[in-house]
């Protein structure tokens, strides 16, 4: 089954991840599996020994407990965040309920995952956070519509020219749903085609991510203009008129 998810380590360059979890079993078991599956993993145990790590070799990605001893999870986040280059970031907790999911997605969060879990859906979840570096197959040529640009050669976005700033995933959503306009995608079929985890997701990842979007795109996000809400269905991309 672990097998299945990943990619052969000879196709993909060494990318590195750092686990983060005051339980030295999970953390070993967890670099563990991440070494078999072609990765270049180490293990810290609380929060000043991972921005120690970090500040030596930052990492490709970081799997983060959030109830860490010292400076909790939340706060590394913050605090490799304000890095020029920061590294994605997947949390990892026993607190299951959305609103933990969500206070950690709004924060900058790449991904979640809610222990106990499986090592090879860890595996394939770093997989599908690391592969959002290239620019979407679904967009090659820039998109001009309605005041907003978007251009996937350099994931710039900008709206009646101000330029946007947005996360890795809010471009890649952003890209896809202005790559179908008007056409309908439910939070499943969004989490298969944009997160490409289409077994185990968590819907309330596109919801968030959704909520980010419009922020920064919208002079008012209650009324969007651009990523609306179909009832009961999904969002879609404004249809053409």
């Amino acid at each position: 089954m672990i097998a299945a998810a990943m990619t052969p380590a000879s196709e993909r360059e060494r990318a590195s991840v750092l686990v983060v979890d005051d339980e030295p079993t999970i953390g070993e078991v967890v670099a563990r599996y991440l070494e078999r599956a072609g990765y270049h993993a180490r293990v810290a145990a609380d929060g000043p020994q991972a921005l120690a790590l970090c500040a030596q070799s930052a990492p490709d990605l970081v799997v983060l407990d959030v109830m860490l001893p010292g400076i909790d999870g939340l706060e590394v986040m913050r605090r490799l965040r304000e890095e020029p280059a920061p590294a994605r970031v997947i949390l990892l907790t026993a607190r299951g309920r959305e609103s933990d999911r969500i206070v950690g997605l709004r924060r900058g969060a790449d991904d979640y995952v809610v222990k106990p879990f499986s090592p090879g859906e860890l595996v394939a979840r770093v997989e599908a956070v690391l592969r959002r570096d290239g620019p979407p197959a679904a967009a090659p040529r820039a998109l001009e519509l309605d005041g907003l640009s978007i251009d996937p050669a350099t994931r710039a976005v900008r709206v009646e020219g101000r330029e946007v700033a947005l996360t890795a995933r809010e471009f890649d959503l952003l890209t896809f749903l202005a790559s179908h306009p008007g056409q309908v995608f439910s939070r499943d079929r969004l989490m298969e085609l944009v997160w490409q985890l289409p077994d185990y997701a968590d819907t309330s990842t596109v919801t968030v991510h959704v909520r980010r979007l419009r922020a920064k795109l919208e002079p008012d996000p209650e009324r969007p203009r651009f990523v609306q809400t179909v009832w009961g269905i999904g969002y879609r991309f404004r249809p053409q008129p």
